[in-house]
């Protein structure tokens, strides 16, 4: 069973900065992709980072320049670095790794249960 634990998340002022985690458990044999999505209220779910096993990045044109994701591998651990935050960052964000358990066991997403990040103005 694979289990995503995000943290980080609170209460900002606008051009401020929160630094989110998520960090896997579970009997992994490999992560191929690392991304954070996020959801505000009344909106769909979009994706805002990700990180691929390669290490290679892409980010959503609204963060970009402003967030940065990065991973430690060791600890299957991925964060994502939030600069100069505006109100319109604000939403649950999510962590999501595309993982495959074993080497003959077919790739599958799971899930972190969120962190609400809120920038007031």
């Amino acid at each position: 069973q694979v289990q995503l634990v995000e943290s980080g998340g609170g209460l900002v002022q606008a051009g401020g900065s929160l630094r989110l985690s998520c960090a896997a458990s579970g009997n992994i044999f490999s992560i191929n992709v690392m991304r954070w999505h996020r959801q505000a209220p009344g909106k769909e779910r979009e994706l805002v980072a990700g990180i691929t096993s390669g290490g290679s990045t892409n980010y959503a044109d609204s963060v970009k320049g402003r967030f940065t994701i990065s991973r430690d591998n060791a600890k299957n651990t991925v964060f994502l670095q939030m600069n100069s935050l505006k109100p319109e960052d604000t939403a649950v964000y999510y962590c999501a790794y595309n993982v495959r358990l074993g080497i003959s066991s077919p790739p599958r997403n799971y899930w972190g249960q969120g962190t609400q990040v809120t920038v007031s103005s």
